[in-house]
């Protein structure tokens, strides 16, 4: 497996030692490498877990309910797994990943399915179809922070026009976006499975959107974006937009240059596309839902000098499990290179 002796530790011990529990209470599948879940319960945690279930290669280790809080149980968790994936709060991940580097030689190789690391330098942040080489760094590295639901579908559009030169690095971007309201956590998706919850609202409108660090810095952008977010009553699918006014761009672009540039860098990715504008002027955020795939669209009127690019996407897959297992699977060298 890539990665050197990091990633050798999947084949510690013979077959029968294998499958035997590492630890009292531990629940194991062991096949070829072992994957630990560290706050499983998670609606993230819960779509990773199903994910790794139909993976024959890796062995999902499970905690009883009862011992999931116990640090002691969880420390020896992660010392027996090969990468242990963080489905935690910002806090507890941090406090996670401290634990896991205390075990010295033995630690696993972690990835953070939280905020608290995607801007930290020593992590490496885990869009594999960002940037040429980025799978290769996911694949080698000891340390992955997933991206954000939102800041997958926004990065994916304005790096590309940043590099290309058709979008100035301190140009004032306004992102708006609308996902369901799994992305929530467990309190919204009561309110709104149990109360039948607002059929749509804007919120964060202080500005201060926990995801607007890792989209300016890994866009490319030295000014700070406008982020407007919504949620709407319908569980799962994304929408995240960017209008442009062309004529104020110093490139002066058309609308088909903004899909050329966007289409010359993820040619040749097979989860993420560049579709034709739609037809009918139209789109809906639950077409990707139950997949792990990102569109990108460049709606334009040349003639007014305007332009809405539009990732889709379901906020579930490519926006958190989805990423997470494409990112595990680099990690632990079950995948071949995403681009």
């Amino acid at each position: 497996m890539r990665g050197g002796g990091d990633c050798a530790r999947g084949s510690r011990g013979n077959d029968a030692e294998a499958t035997q529990p590492v630890a009292q209470g531990i629940e194991t599948w062991r096949q070829t490498v072992s994957v630990f879940i560290d706050g499983e319960s998670g609606t993230t945690g819960l779509g990773i877990r199903a994910r790794l279930e139909q993976l024959r290669e890796i062995a999902v280790l499970s905690l009883p309910p009862e011992q999931r809080r116990d640090r002691a149980a969880r420390r020896d968790m992660m010392a027996a797994a090969d990468l242990v994936v963080l489905c935690l709060p910002d806090d507890a991940a941090r406090e996670a990943a401290a634990m896991a580097a205390e075990l010295g030689s033995q630690a696993p190789r972690l990835l953070d399915a939280s905020t608290a690391h995607r801007v930290d330098p020593a992590w490496t942040y885990g869009f594999p179809e960002m940037a040429d080489g980025q799978a290769a760094r996911i694949a080698a590295a000891a340390r992955v922070a997933n991206p954000g639901c939102y800041p997958t579908g926004a990065i994916a559009l304005l790096r590309p026009l940043v590099e290309a030169g058709l979008l100035p690095r301190d140009y004032p971007i306004t992102i708006n976006a609308v996902s369901g309201y799994s992305g929530g956590g467990k309190t919204m998706i009561a309110a709104h499975e149990q109360q039948g919850g607002p059929a749509f609202e804007l919120y964060a409108l202080g500005l201060e959107h926990k995801h607007l660090p890792e989209t300016a810095l890994y866009s490319g952008l030295t000014r700070r974006p406008i982020f407007v977010p919504s949620v709407g009553h319908f569980r799962q699918g994304m929408l995240v937009s960017v209008p442009l006014h062309l004529d104020t761009l110093p490139a002066k672009p058309r609308g088909a240059d903004l899909h050329a540039a966007l289409s010359a860098r993820y040619c040749g990715c097979p989860m993420v596309s560049v579709a034709a504008p739609q037809a009918d002027g139209k789109l809906e955020p639950t077409a990707l839902n139950d997949t792990d795939r990102l569109e990108l669209f460049v709606h334009a009127n040349d003639a007014r000098r305007q332009a809405v690019l539009v990732a889709r996407l379901d906020n579930l897959g490519k926006g958190a499990s989805g990423a997470a297992v494409q990112n595990l699977r680099l990690m632990l060298n079950l995948d071949p290179q995403p681009c």
